[in-house]
């Protein structure tokens, strides 16, 4: 294992030194190139437990992308990776997974359509996906696909309308496979020449084989474009009813919100908030409220940094048998890239991640240090 690390840290900053080969052009308009990642990190807790266990992993990434329809109406992009895991110590957390996305948009000027399908194989533990006590990561695979459309009615209205699906499958008993659904509509007036009011109306049907299903309805008024010269984003609040198969109804405010801050023209804040119900792939209804930054910055044409900070509190919808508590969920970020050139970067990043329970048993802290050399050519 010892020599891996060797190899992998000498790679990882070997291939700076690498000439990036051009592109290949396949027929008009279409790009193939090959992708990779070398990392490695530093995790003192991988399984996002009270009793933590800590570990070095290395990875390798290869993979392709197809880019299409430069410059034109239609234009999208197809890339496959396989992603190989090496734990220095816990070798049977190794693994080889799968992952792919395809997107796809049309435009012109009066229509806007957007497609998108993917496949995610994935064994990492989150917050919500993790085993009581620790000691395994949970495996799961996930297929998605998605469309959205949006049409101009006048000179100053227009709806959109779309649809998603994501069926998850997991590996490991105590979770559900799971199928979501969600239909959003929405209308939008032009109150200014740079700002859309909307009215909109969000469904989402979840069904899974632990716990409940569930229907939300989700009514909302917002607004989204250039709010001002230096404020872009969209904001969307209103009223959300779930209605639950067994124990009945759960309402609450709703809100989704995303807003980017041009602090300089190289510095920029995006902020997201959010409250929604959902439900764990251990069968526990909740309802979440977020609220997180990123504070970006470029301080060269090679160097650039980041930091964010993000809070979700999960309250467990109280049962027959539990009381309803909430949790609290904290994770920091802080990172820096480097530009070698326009095929290869390298990032390190520091995440921490933090989670606090009645239930003493669902408590963690997780720190993770990582290093990594990204390719496309």
């Amino acid at each position: 294992m010892k020599t891996l690390a060797r190899s992998a840290l000498l790679s990882i900053f070997a291939v700076t030194a690498v000439q990036a080969a051009p592109f290949m052009a396949i027929g008009d308009g279409a790009e193939l190139f090959a992708t990779g990642a070398l990392g490695v990190r530093s995790d003192d807790n991988i399984f996002l437990a009270k009793d933590a266990t800590s570990d070095v992993i290395f990875n390798v990434d290869p993979g392709l992308e197809l880019t299409f329809g430069k410059d034109a109406q239609v234009k999208g992009s197809l890339t496959l990776v396989d992603s190989i895991s090496r734990y220095s110590d816990n070798s049977d957390l190794n693994t080889n997974l799968f992952s792919t996305n395809f997107v796809s948009s049309y435009e012109d000027g009066k229509l806007k359509l957007g497609f998108n399908a993917g496949y995610q194989e994935t064994n990492q533990n989150t917050v919500d996906v993790r085993a009581p006590g620790g000691g395994a990561l949970i495996r799961r695979n996930a297929l998605s696909a998605g469309v959205t459309a949006e049409s101009e009615v006048s000179e100053i209205t227009s709806v959109a309308a779309g649809f998603s699906y994501t069926k998850t499958d997991y590996k490991r008993a105590g979770f559900g496979d799971s199928e979501d659904y969600t239909i959003p509509l929405n209308f939008y007036y032009k109150w200014t020449p740079k700002v859309d009011l909307s009215l909109g109306y969000r469904y989402r049907a979840y069904q899974t084989q632990i716990g409940q299903d569930s229907t939300d309805h989700f009514y909302n008024v917002g607004a989204r474009g250039e709010f001002t010269p230096k404020l872009t984003g969209q904001v969307q609040v209103g009223w959300t009813q779930r209605q639950l198969t067994a124990s009945g109804n759960e309402n609450l405010v709703g809100l989704d919100a995303n807003l980017t801050y041009a602090i300089s023209p190289k510095t920029s804040l995006q902020l997201r908030a959010a409250n929604a119900p959902d439900s764990s792939p251990s069968g526990a209804q909740q309802k979440n409220f977020s609220l997180g930054g990123t504070l970006s910055t470029n301080i060269s044409d090679q160097w650039s940094v980041n930091a964010g900070l993000s809070y979700r509190g999960i309250t467990y919808v109280g049962t027959a048998t539990s009381a309803e508590r909430t949790d609290d969920y904290v994770e920091g970020t802080v990172g820096a890239t480097y530009v070698v050139n326009q095929y290869i970067r390298v990032a390190a990043t520091y995440a921490y991640r933090s989670n606090t329970s009645k239930i003493s048993s669902s408590d963690f802290t997780n720190n993770v240090f990582s290093l990594s050399a990204n390719i496309r050519y």
